[in-house]
């Protein structure tokens, strides 16, 4: 029996009423998307500090 805490409390998933099956599987839906969407802000930011590293050696280059 699948089980889930909120508020620190454990839950039986089986006894979620067809209603609070359908909440928790949306929350996990969510739950994955905003995992994936952090997962692409790393990357994002990952780039973001290589363009910023590449911009300064050219203002370097530019100054000498």
């Amino acid at each position: 029996m699948p089980k889930i805490t909120v508020d620190g409390i454990d839950y039986n998933t089986e006894d979620l009423s067809d209603n609070g099956k359908a909440q928790l599987a949306s929350l996990q839906f969510l739950e994955v998307q905003m995992q994936k969407l952090r997962n692409e802000i790393a990357v994002y930011t990952t780039a973001r500090n290589g363009y910023i590293q590449a911009l300064k050696a050219e203002l370097a280059k530019a100054k000498a």
